[in-house]
């Protein structure tokens, strides 16, 4: 299937290069010749099913925008979408059209729905994805996307932390930073979205060995990408130090490790003249879970990570 539409021009942008966005492609698809780990996204797409099961609208045309399987196409089509273009943003994840979610291909409301979970965590200039994610919105359109927060990964950073300047006398960046869910909400604006909100949500997934999540980290695609990191191979002393680290500091009576991913739900719609007045920059209260109406405990646990 093609690109519905024509593209639309997008000027560059002069955004700091905090992602090298290549490399991470490059990741992806290796993920996906190898076979995606996805049992975050499977949990991610349940949570999705949940929100927009409390949305009373159809939605007669989506774009999954990024996502790195079938699951949010198949969470749509449950939810009677009768078009869903699914875009990736790279080869050999399947998909109708491979995108740059900083210079996306299509036309101004051209969908009535955008979902993108997992997928805008390595963008460079958000604001300006953001954006372009709004303008391809018809009006009174949905945008409801999902990306790591803050807190993701705090174990991983810390042991490697300690254990590179253990090892090395020295640290370097080697975990991405994730976005803030305090932010989200005043992103959502600047981009021009109608009645934004933001929500947070966090994850203990428990493995056998730290090593194993970083088994699971490289088949989900998320090498390190940043545009600073250190440019020649991991020492295994210092690999070997940080699962010592990980497992003095952050394992369970069980001898099972602690894996944190905390993650950030917002929502915003297109404008439109029958919406509701926004309230005053600052003054919202709201948290996506509870406008949307969802039961948090009825959310499916993740379980323990085998090995």
């Amino acid at each position: 299937m093609s690109a519905p539409d024509t593209p639309q021009g997008h000027a560059a942008s002069a955004a700091p290069l905090v992602f090298d966005r290549p490399l991470a492609r490059h990741y992806l698809e290796r993920a996906a010749r190898a076979g995606l780990a996805d049992f975050l996204v499977d949990r991610v797409a349940e949570d999705l099913d949940l929100r927009l099961s409390a949305i009373k609208r159809d939605f007669s045309c989506a774009l999954d925008l990024g996502g790195p399987g079938e699951q949010v196409r198949d969470v749509l089509r449950q939810r009677g979408v009768a078009r869903v273009v699914r875009a990736p943003i790279g080869q050999g994840l399947g998909g109708d059209v491979v995108v740059d979610e900083e210079a996306l291909p299509f036309a101004p409301e051209s969908f009535d729905l955008i979902v993108g979970v997992l997928s805008l965590q390595g963008v460079n200039d958000l604001p300006g994805a953001m954006a372009q994610i709004r303008r391809t919105l018809k009006p009174d359109g949905l945008f409801i996307g999902c990306l790591p927060g803050g807190a993701t990964l705090t174990e991983l950073r810390q042991a490697f932390t300690q254990a590179e300047a253990e090892t090395t006398g020295g640290v370097s960046p080697r975990v991405a930073p994730f976005a803030d869910v305090r932010d989200m909400g005043a992103l959502l604006q600047r981009a021009g979205f109608a009645l934004p909100v933001a929500d947070l949500e966090s994850l203990t997934v428990r493995y056998g060995h730290p090593l194993r999540l970083a088994a699971d980290l490289r088949a989900m695609g998320a090498g390190n990408a940043l545009v600073d990191r250190l440019r020649k191979p991991l020492r295994r002393d210092t690999l070997m130090r940080m699962a010592e680290v990980y497992l003095q500091r952050f394992a369970d009576p069980d001898g099972r490790v602690r894996a944190t991913f905390e993650l950030v739900w917002m929502s915003g719609w297109a404008p439109h003249e029958s919406q509701q007045k926004p309230l005053r920059p600052g003054s919202a209260k709201a948290r996506l879970i509870d406008a949307l109406k969802v039961d948090a405990a009825a959310m499916a646990p993740v379980p323990d990570r085998t090995g």
